[in-house]
Formats: C-alpha cells, structure tokens, sequence
C-alpha cells in the first residue's frame, strides 16, 4: 500500500470538499431550497446591550437547525429564551419547514428546550468529560 500523506486544506480546498458533498446529498436527496443556507439570527437588547441572542440556520431541505441560544445570566427566566425560540420557528414555519434540531449540554438547557416540544433522538456521553450532550427535535 501506498503512504498516505494528510495537508491541512486551505480555505479554496475546504470549499472544494463542501461543494463535492454537497452535489453528492443533492445527487441523492434533492434540495428544497435557494439558497441552500437561511440564516435567522435575533437578539434581544436593553438600550444598546445585547441580553440574549438566537442563532440559527434553515438548510437545504427546509429544516430548521438552531445552532445557539444564550442569554445574559442576570436576564435568565425571564421567558427571553422562550421568545427567541418561538420567533425563529415562526419564521422557518413560513419557510416551509417541518422539523427543527439543535444540540444542548447537560449543564444548559435541555429542561426549556424539553418545555418547548423538543425530545432527545441522541445522547453522547462523557461530552465533555462528566457530562452528557444531548441531541433533540420537533416537529413545526
């Protein structure tokens, strides 16, 4: 067998790799959308300060994937997260979106997100160490 040698891929050969994948998925599950990324990101403010924040994406086939949701300790329980997660499935629903996914840690929000609909599909343990990474998602 031959050696094998690994690079580091630059920025034009990581957009090369993204590209081959993505013609492959779209070569076996046709994409429902242009563009193939939606980006709906909100935040909360108090005068000129952020207090909370969503950031979230629909891709490809209309499905809707939260990637972050925070809000500033002192500003917790308040129903801001409730808020945010709520306008953003609002939007995707208009969008067309059926189904929503995020991931969350044991010391997060997994009992809100629970609150809101969403269920655990997957667990990954001892991520990080002592902890477990919960995946979840809702049918909108």
């Amino acid at each position: 067998m031959d050696t094998i040698k690994i690079y580091d891929a630059t920025k034009d050969e990581q957009s090369y790799i993204g590209s081959c994948l993505a013609r492959f998925n779209n070569s076996k599950a046709p994409f429902t959308q242009k563009p193939l990324t939606i980006y709906i990101n909100k935040c909360i403010k108090d005068g000129d300060e952020v207090i909370g924040g969503i950031l979230s994406e629909v891709y490809c086939w209309n499905i809707l994937s939260i990637d972050v949701l925070w809000v500033k300790d002192e500003h917790r329980n308040k129903g801001y997260a409730r808020v945010l997660v709520n306008d953003v499935e609002h939007e995707a629903r208009k969008m067309g979106c059926q189904i929503s996914h995020l991931d969350t840690f044991d010391f997060q929000a997994k009992e809100l997100y629970e609150k809101l609909g969403y269920t655990v599909f997957g667990v990954l343990e001892d991520c990080p160490e002592g902890h477990n990474r919960y995946y979840m998602s809702k049918k909108l």
